[in-house]
């Protein structure tokens, strides 16, 4: 007989024939109140959620500025920028191009003569500059002024370029023969835009699909498969909707969204296949469908609420990042988790109740599975062995591959991805390029913001002439024999803008922000009677967010490893088991941080997952992966603990009792990490370079997390620890006498 065949008359609560006992606790509780109330729970449950939705497109959806996901100097300079206006701020340029050889001066000429009569008929242009001959008389740049307005109504960029661009779009079929392009703020964003929400369409049109897939193979049934996949999407778009009625408060970042589907949909399956494997397996023991939900509450639905807290804890550990960037996705990601949560713990047991066993009907042909009581997964039963038969050797060796995963995280680099950085399958980008090839000076630069007294202008100017002839002066910028200098309309603010050579994260651009901001402009601008200056710019921003998140990344780690420790030892009670969690939980991180060096700083995995390596990792994904990891950990952690600890209080040895916990835990765990791990290698396909490591990371961990810490370094810890482990009570002490005998 199987140790749970032996302990089940032990803890088989009465049947309803037998008066079952009242609810005890919250989770119960509210689960018990939703059974009896199904029809108000999922009416009440959908009306929030249209709620939520209609809600934020009344409030409207409030980006973040420029200057919000900056740190240090650089968000003083793009602060001063922004709250100026300038003459510049809305200006496109137009590239002429031929497309071999050179552009004739006729040819030129008429494109110019053509554009200008396109673009004057334009109520979104105000003014049409000079054209500018590329020294190898193969190109022209033609600037255009778009109007912004000014003031609390200046509009953004990308919002008024749209009839430029048809007009330059107008204009180059006209001219196969040519290359009729236009580069700016507002052209560049639209772009980004548009690529960006169809990478976010992509990876809900293949997640969604491919999560209800992996539930097909796993149930057998189209409901069981179903209703997992309707929470995480209903909690999705809940979640979505209260972002976008916070976003008044904490300004939404492009990345949010995205974290939201991917978060919402990982938590919100994983909640969903707890309770419904739980119930299920109940019902295959004999009891009535209430009792089986009664237990599914009592046991499933206290793991989704502790697991659920110490996601959360760890999302909220972004708000310590110092970061709008970060407020913004813990903003986000804390609204889904909670969501998912309230779902778990009313919507799915009403559901449940509603359904009873229905819940596995309709069956796929080939598909069909049951859940029988005591069945233990034979490939982990094969696992296992080993790992309990020998603990110590299992656990050295686990720590050792882990750690050698982890090694190449010592020499992690960090970068915020640059326009050099994104893909060149945007047309936008491959225009990009041309521009900076034919005008070197319309690259990389570094933006000098001074702020003074607009009686003082001339004497800045004067200043920023100077710091310009000295720049110059060294070598290292690239040449230009004016200065850039632009002065805002009510001749407060003045910007200088130093081009360099080379991306704006590479060796060139890095040095001479340094030179710049510790040398040239001290130099001249400290003793200067000026109100305020600062360097900011591409580089600027990328080394200021990489600095301060070194600085706040130690802080973070340490206020999320203490929440989650605390809700471990209210949850367990138990000192031991909140050490080994947050042990296991730091190596899980560190062997993704190394696979992701691993991965992204060379450029051998360049054709496999479609990206160019700039030789670092996106500055803001340690701490996203750690937060993420952390919390998405504890739901598996939670989970198979939460059995063990049902063996040890049944009084068998431990050695038993993990054993029970381990294989009746483990096709839960393998469906829930086959659906993450293939969710998140969805956005490893996706467009962008940080999107692109997110994935891997995530998928990575996940994968390393559900297999070698749950299969084998957790099992080996808690049978080497033994008793230990557990607090001391008196079915505790029945379990020590038992391993004894």
């Amino acid at each position: 007989m199987s140790f749970t065949e032996e302990k089940h008359a032990a803890r088989q609560p009465p049947g309803p024939s037998g008066g079952a006992p009242p609810p005890r606790g919250l989770v119960e509780r509210t689960a018990a109140w939703s059974m009896a109330h199904r029809k108000t729970t999922l009416v009440l449950w959908l009306a929030l959620v249209i709620l939520a939705y209609v809600a934020s497109t009344v409030t409207g959806v409030r980006e973040q500025e420029d200057a919000d996901g900056l740190n240090g100097q650089s968000a003083v300079a793009e602060r001063l920028l922004d709250d100026a206006d300038f003459a510049d701020d809305g200006v496109e340029r137009v590239l002429i191009q031929a497309r071999s050889g050179k552009l004739s001066a006729a040819t030129a000429d008429d494109v110019v003569s053509a554009l200008r009569e396109r673009y004057d008929g334009l109520d979104e242009v105000t003014d049409i500059g000079d054209p500018v001959t590329s020294e190898d008389r193969r190109s022209v740049l033609l600037p255009v002024t778009l109007d912004l307005g000014s003031g609390d109504e200046k509009k953004k960029p990308k919002s008024v370029v749209g009839p430029m661009l048809e007009a330059t779009g107008a204009e180059q079929r006209a001219h196969a023969d040519l290359r009729i392009e236009q580069l700016g703020k507002g052209s560049v964003t639209r772009e980004l835009s548009k690529q960006l929400g169809a990478d976010f369409q992509q990876a809900e049109f293949i997640s969604v699909p491919v999560t209800l897939l992996i539930l097909l193979i796993a149930f057998g049934a189209l409901l069981a498969a179903g209703l997992p996949v309707l929470l995480g999407i209903t909690s999705v778009i809940f979640a979505l909707g209260l972002a976008g009625v916070t976003s008044l408060l904490v300004p939404v970042d492009a990345n949010q969204a995205s974290l939201i589907l991917l978060m919402g949909l990982a938590v919100g399956v994983d909640y969903s296949l707890f309770y419904i494997r739980r119930q299920r397996e109940e019902r295959a023991r004999g009891n009535s469908p209430d009792m089986a939900l009664r237990i599914a509450a009592a046991t499933s639905g206290r793991a989704v609420l502790v697991s659920g807290l110490t996601v959360t804890f760890a999302m909220a550990g972004m708000f310590l990042s110092g970061n709008m960037l970060f407020y913004s996705l813990a903003l986000g990601t804390v609204l889904v988790v909670a969501v998912a949560v309230l779902g778990s713990l009313t919507v799915l047991p009403a559901a449940l109740a509603g359904l009873g066993d229905r819940i596995d009907r309709p069956r796929i042909p080939l598909l069909r599975r049951r859940t029988v009581a005591g069945k233990e997964s034979r490939l982990w039963a094969a696992v296992l062995r080993p790992v309990l038969r020998a603990p110590g050797v299992s656990l050295v060796i686990g720590v050792l591959a882990m750690l050698a995963l982890a090694a190449p995280a010592l020499g992690m680099k960090l970068k915020m991805p640059g326009d050099e950085d994104l893909p060149r399958s945007y047309e936008i980008m491959q225009t990009y390029d041309r521009v900076v090839e034919a005008f070197p000076t319309e690259g990389t630069a570094h933006a000098v913001a001074v702020e003074a007294d607009k009686d003082r202008s001339g004497e800045v100017a004067g200043l920023l002439r100077e710091l310009h002839r000295m720049a110059m002066d060294t070598g290292q910028f690239a040449k230009s024999t004016q200065p850039d200098l632009a002065l805002s309309k009510d001749g407060r603010t003045s910007r200088l803008e130093l081009h360099v050579q080379g991306d704006a994260g590479g060796p060139e651009a890095e040095r001479t922000l340094k030179l710049l901001r510790t040398d040239l402009a001290p130099k001249v601008l400290d003793g200067a009677d000026v109100d305020e200056w600062a360097v900011g710019g591409e580089t600027a921003f990328s080394t200021d967010f990489s600095e301060t998140l070194k600085d706040r990344l130690p802080l973070v780690i340490g206020f999320v490893t203490l929440l989650c420790l605390g809700v471990m030892l209210l949850a367990f009670r138990s000192v031991v088991l909140a050490l080994l969690t947050a042990a296991l939980n730091v190596l899980s991180v560190a062997a993704a941080y190394g696979v992701l060096v691993l991965v992204f700083q060379g450029e051998w995995a360049e054709s496999l997952l479609g990206f160019d390596s700039n030789g670092a990792v996106v500055s803001w994904l340690p701490l996203i992966l750690f937060v993420v990891l952390y919390g998405l950990s504890m739901d598996y952690h939670v989970f198979v603990l939460s059995r063990v600890r049902e063996g040890v209080r049944l009084g068998g040895s431990i050695h038993a009792a993990v054993r029970h916990g381990i294989l009746t835990s483990a096709g839960v765990v393998t469906t829930a990490a086959v659906i993450m791990v293939a969710v998140f290698a969805v956005f490893a396909t996706l467009s962008t370079l940080d999107m692109k490591q997110l994935g891997v990371g995530l998928a990575v961990a996940i994968l390393l997390d559900a297999t070698l810490i749950r299969g084998v370094l957790l099992p080996a810890a808690l049978a080497l620890l033994g008793t230990r482990a557990w607090p001391r009570s008196r079915t505790t002490r029945r379990a020590r006498a038992n391993s004894h005998e």
